[in-house]
């Protein structure tokens, strides 16, 4: 919404307009009407002693987890096989293979590993080995630039890799976005690129779809972030985070069919604390400012037979030496006819700490800014398939952090405040889960969403940098019950958390 002439705040002294949740803590989860909810213990904790973890995998076959190491550029290997003792058992040098570890997956007995070159614009790999050799690889397959996320099909028959291909820091070498496909049996392997969608690169940009690099088109601007897989193994959804949009792969023809740009949030009808400087945790207000989805996580999930897309909206900014989009909101030279004076708007306790973007805001190109855009929804959302927004979480994770818990980050609230970084999805009896982490509150939260327009917390479990989500289901889990596994990349306390039902 734009505002002529005009700067309007409209401060929130009562919370009568919005839920205020409470914490069930660690050891008990408070349900809605009878509904069944579901409840979380930890029962361990795995400490790195050197590097971080950041992304996990479980193979039920050995009853083992791998978690990527980039500190040390490693793979742990730990055997969770009495749950309550997990032990270290030994470590996979990527060096051997590559740069550094980016993700894992398992699948069938099938442990996927993608490694970044030393030279990231250079095509990395996808290092598979079976989990009951971890000394010999299986196969070892070229990626595309920056091979950011591995995953499985649920079938079992490929292995899909988002690679990211980000620029260099002087940003003069940008390799085109790009997506994997590994047929398992055969360790053959294609490249998909998005060139078919240059020409519709206008059409998207007037969704909210970005491309802004320097020169760039749309192939080279894509950075595929994250990927989930259909529970029929024929569809792919693809996070193109820093373009704020969702891909879509056809797996069978390996085909990029569809690219659905999100759009944008709007802090004119959603109140958030937009400064770190305002001497005031939770001044919550609504703002003249649109901001980006950008989700990071993604996953996909079934209710009724439907399929769903639910998204962390992370956000995320481009900053490197040879090009940056970011700037504060006093940095920007607001249009006087639709801001008025905007020097009340752009003090520091108001917009003018806010990290936003340069690269979208001047919509009638005369060189000021028109409309103020910023990273992230401080939100998780759900999708339709087709990349309709069905649900948003609106400000709950800043209310929650602020008013319940008592931990919202107040130094964060110019940048994307808690941001919700992961996010996993399960389904036990008539209900489905969706876990999410925010990764600088650190909290992560168990959302009941088996109705999809009215998700409603069940519980919080307290950790210090949740990076990566891992649910082990019971049927698959060494002592029969649901798992779910916490990477905390905080380097002060690097862990691995589990949780057991």
């Amino acid at each position: 919404m734009k505002l002529k002439n005009v700067f309007k705040l409209f401060s929130i002294a009562l919370l009568g307009t919005f839920t205020v949740f409470t914490s069930c803590g660690e050891d008990g989860a408070d349900g809605e009407d009878g509904m069944d909810v579901t409840s979380f213990a930890k029962v361990a904790k795995v400490v790195f002693g050197d590097g971080v973890p950041e992304i996990s995998a479980y193979d039920a076959q050995t009853q083992t987890v791998f978690s990527t190491n980039s500190e040390a550029k490693e793979v742990e290997v730990i055997d969770i096989s009495d749950v309550g003792n997990p032990e270290m058992k030994m470590s996979i040098d990527v060096t051997a293979y590559g740069g550094n570890v980016n993700s894992v997956a398992c699948k069938n007995g099938y442990l996927a590993i993608a490694i970044e070159a030393e030279d990231k614009q250079a095509n990395g790999n996808v290092v598979v080995f079976k989990t009951d050799d971890l000394l010999t690889p299986y196969a070892d397959v070229t990626a595309g630039a920056l091979p950011d996320m591995v995953t499985f099909t649920p079938d079992g028959k490929y292995i899909l890799s988002a690679n990211e291909g980000e620029p260099n820091d002087d940003y003069d070498v940008d390799p085109k976005g790009s997506v994997t496909i590994i047929e398992i049996e055969t360790k053959t392997a294609i490249q998909i690129y998005f060139d078919a969608f240059n020409s519709e690169e206008a059409t998207l940009e007037e969704k909210g779809f970005r491309v802004f690099g320097p020169d760039a088109d749309l192939s080279t601007d894509v950075e595929p972030e994250y990927i989930t897989v259909s529970s029929d193994s024929k569809t792919a959804f693809i996070a193109l985070q820093e373009n704020n949009g969702i891909a879509k792969l056809d797996i069978d023809s390996k085909t990029i069919t569809d690219i659905y740009p999100l759009g944008t949030k709007d802090y004119s009808k959603v109140a958030f604390d937009l400064s770190d400087k305002d001497g005031n945790t939770g001044k919550l207000q609504f703002w003249p400012v649109l901001s980006f989805y950008q989700p990071d996580a993604i996953d996909y999930f079934e209710i009724g037979g439907n399929g769903y897309i639910i998204t962390a909206n992370e956000g995320d900014a481009r900053d490197y030496d040879g090009y940056s989009e970011e700037e504060r909101g006093d940095d920007l030279t607001l249009d006087p006819t639709i801001f008025g004076d905007p020097s009340e708007l752009q003090e520091e306790e108001n917009l003018g700490r806010l990290k936003v973007t340069t690269a979208n805001g001047d919509t009638d190109g005369d060189g000021d800014v028109d409309q103020i855009y910023g990273y992230g929804a401080r939100s998780f959302s759900i999708w339709s398939t087709s990349g309709q927004l069905l649900f948003d979480s609106g400000n709950e994770f800043t209310l929650m952090t602020l008013f319940d818990f008592g931990n919202y980050p107040e130094n964060r609230s110019d940048d994307k405040g808690t941001e919700p970084e992961a996010v996993t999805t399960f389904v036990e009896g008539d209900n489905t889960y969706a876990v999410i982490g925010l990764e600088r509150s650190g909290d992560v939260l168990i959302y009941n969403i088996r109705d999809i327009y009215n998700p409603f917390f069940v519980q919080r479990l307290r950790n210090t940098s949740p990076e990566g989500l891992l649910v082990v289901d019971a049927e698959d889990s060494p002592n029969g019950k649901t798992l779910l596994i916490v990477s905390n990349e905080f380097p002060d306390d690097a862990t691995l958390n589990i949780y057991s039902k």
